[in-house]
């Protein structure tokens, strides 16, 4: 097929049931952190079916996407039986702007993720392209279980080897919150003000600028509560607070 590679599952990670991280050998051509591309494999038809996902490495280290498996799929429950050595077909060149070279500039950068939405960031912290743009970076994520928490260590590490630059705040839904885990829901947590508690900063449209990925709801939930305290969405001709990518 034009614009694709055939490429081979060189390393998978399985987080919790149905949550995996592939790793490809392919090459791709150069792309921005934050980008996505087009999987697909072959269906019975001879046709294919083929879905978009944000690459989780970094520009020049071998293709990783974070995916979960969704009931009834049409592609994700198959990528998601993968194994090493199984082949899947990629798309050559990524698209997208969830970049960085999109963001308006700014002293705080927010990455606020649900679930898989965690991906396109991870090639963002990967590739060092936030480190001299903003004096603070934020990763926020929020899943349901612990479990969930996909890279938590390499996060944790990242922060640990980055403080006070960088922050990482995980979110459960479904557990109770400790000294190393909120609890709740994301937008709960920015309303009432425990996320920035946790991370010692405050999200303000004098300094803030936030990334949202993930769930549509949360993407629209978050949203109001931010536009509540002046941070709006940005646009190319209307530079504002918010950038989004929702992920259905």
């Amino acid at each position: 097929m034009s614009g694709f590679l055939e490429a081979t599952v060189s390393r998978r990670v399985e987080w919790a049931p149905g949550l995996v991280t592939l790793e490809l050998s392919a090459n791709l051509d150069p792309f921005e952190p934050g980008q996505f591309v087009n999987l697909a494999l072959g269906v019975d038809d001879g046709g294919l079916v083929r879905r978009p996902y944000s690459l989780a490495s970094a520009p020049g280290a071998p293709p990783e996407i974070l995916l979960t498996c969704v009931d009834g799929g049409a592609l994700s429950p198959r990528l998601c039986a993968l194994a090493v050595g199984d082949r899947v077909l990629v798309e050559r060149r990524a698209q997208g702007f969830f970049t960085a070279s999109w963001l308006p500039p700014a002293k705080d950068l927010w990455l606020i993720a649900t679930g898989t939405g965690l991906g396109p960031y991870l090639s963002l912290l990967r590739s060092g392209v936030l480190w001299e743009r903003f004096e603070r970076v934020v990763v926020v994520h929020g899943v349901r279980w612990r479990s969930h928490l996909a890279h938590r260590a390499e996060l944790c590490a990242l922060a640990d080897a980055r403080a006070p630059q960088l922050a990482y705040a995980p979110l459960v839904s479904r557990e109770a919150s400790d000294a190393e885990v909120l609890g709740g829901r994301i937008t709960a947590a920015v309303a009432s003000g425990a996320l920035e508690e946790r991370v010692g900063l405050r999200l303000a449209s004098d300094r803030s600028h936030v990334m949202l990925c993930g769930n549509p709801a949360m993407i629209e939930e978050l949203g109001i509560v931010l536009a509540e305290r002046g941070l709006n969405r940005h646009r190319a001709r209307k530079p504002g607070h918010v950038t989004v990518e929702k992920y259905w």
